[in-house]
């Protein structure tokens, strides 16, 4: 009976949680993902999705972050997982050039497509791994590399010319190699690439914060940014 008790308790508390914050979203986005993207329905996945889904083992509880979107095709959403777990997604403890790197990739990444969500993450995450609050504010301001110890500010200007302008001058391409060798700029742009995907996944559903967690990126014009 105690038991009972506790459980119907619960669900009253989330319920209520849920329908305090319910009034503050915009009308399309779902109370328990807080995304565009719902709990998967019958009926939403074709049948070779379907069978993918039915033949997992461990299926995740929905609920907000990038699985909402995910959820909706087990196919690519596997095979986008196999670059995660390579690089250990994510707290980075299997990335070759360390967490803390790996934190700042991911955080570079976020900056350029304004992707709250995986900013409010990894942030922390980048602080627990030894990222220099000083380091974060630059990308988090979009401020200028200068100053920086030298390898810091190459992986920044090399990810914010290839992410914003789309291209990388040969200057930069021979110093990001020159610092960081090809293998290892191959895997940061491996890491930039997943994280770009799923945030961008999330900018489509316009993925809202928990109400535990504190929005950490502040907004930046999309036009007039700096590129070095």
């Amino acid at each position: 009976m105690r038991t009972r008790f506790l459980v119907v308790v619960g669900v009253a508390f989330a319920a209520a949680a849920i329908g305090a914050q319910a009034p503050t979203l915009p009308p399309d986005i779902n109370p328990v993902t807080l995304s565009r993207f719902g709990p998967v329905q019958p009926g939403d996945l074709d049948q070779a999705a379907q069978k993918i889904v039915d033949a997992r083992t461990n299926r995740p509880n929905p609920g907000p972050g990038p699985g909402a979107a995910g959820a909706y095709s087990p196919t690519t959403s596997e095979g986008r997982g196999l670059i995660g777990r390579a690089l250990g997604v994510p707290t980075g403890e299997k990335f070759p050039l360390g967490n803390r790197i790996y934190q700042l990739v991911v955080l570079i990444t976020a900056r350029e497509i304004d992707q709250q969500y995986e900013w409010s993450a990894h942030e922390p995450m980048g602080l627990r791994a030894g990222l220099e609050q000083s380091v974060i504010d630059v990308v988090k301001y979009d401020r200028p590399a200068d100053g920086l110890a030298e390898k810091d500010a190459t992986l920044i200007r090399f990810f914010r010319a290839l992410l914003r302008e789309h291209r990388v001058s040969s200057d930069l391409f021979a110093k990001m190699i020159a610092d960081y060798g090809k293998q290892r700029t191959v895997e940061m742009m491996d890491l930039a690439g997943d994280y770009w995907v799923v945030g961008t996944m999330m900018n489509a559903g316009d993925q809202h914060l928990p109400a535990t967690r504190p929005a950490l990126m502040p907004p930046l014009p999309v036009n007039g940014r700096r590129t070095n």
